[in-house]
């Protein structure tokens, strides 16, 4: 159950202070000055219509320059595998985000961890362009297990403080999506 995990990546996205402090409170002054670029430049959460059904991810995250649909897991595992239910809502993930082109993502809350406790990894998808495929390539897509299935590992995750901070930057510039950590 995912349900306070995507209250609090909501309030972080929103860039409520309040949330960005809640997440960071064991983050070294770095990982915090980066999370809290949020505040500064804020997107719209809404929780999707639906959500948990196909396609259409637990929150859709929308700035003038940007929009994801994000899928939030927790677990207190660093890894967790889709299969049956899960593996039918990342295959349709994944199809809508290639038929509207964007960039589908999954935010992974890994429990009992002090410091960024989440991670961001996308769904690869074909035909994105611009901005998307920018941030699509630095985010890193979720690995495949050795027959070839995608799950999800908190250890190849984009820290969130990272992922906010590139696609936060002041200036909003392709240099800046280019050069950041």
């Amino acid at each position: 159950m995912s349900g306070p995990y995507e209250r609090e990546l909501r309030s972080v996205l929103a860039g409520e202070r309040k949330g960005v402090i809640a997440i960071t409170r064991s983050c070294n002054e770095v990982e915090r000055a980066r999370a809290m670029q949020v505040c500064k430049r804020p997107f719209l959460v809404v929780r999707a219509p639906g959500s948990g059904s196909e396609g259409t991810g637990d929150l859709l995250v929308l700035r003038g320059d940007v929009c994801f649909p994000i899928e939030v897991k927790s677990s207190k595992t660093s890894k967790i595998y889709l299969s049956g239910r899960t593996m039918t809502q990342y295959d349709a993930f994944k199809q809508t985000g290639e038929r509207c082109g964007l960039l589908p993502l999954y935010a992974f809350r890994l429990k009992g961890v002090r410091g960024d406790s989440w991670r961001i990894l996308s769904v690869p998808v074909h035909g994105l362009s611009g901005k998307m495929r920018l941030i699509a390539n630095r985010v890193p897509n979720l690995p495949l297990t050795r027959n070839g299935a995608p799950h999800l590992d908190w250890d190849h995750g984009m820290p969130l403080h990272r992922f906010i901070a590139m696609i936060c930057r002041s200036d909003g510039s392709r240099a800046s999506l280019e050069s950041s950590p």
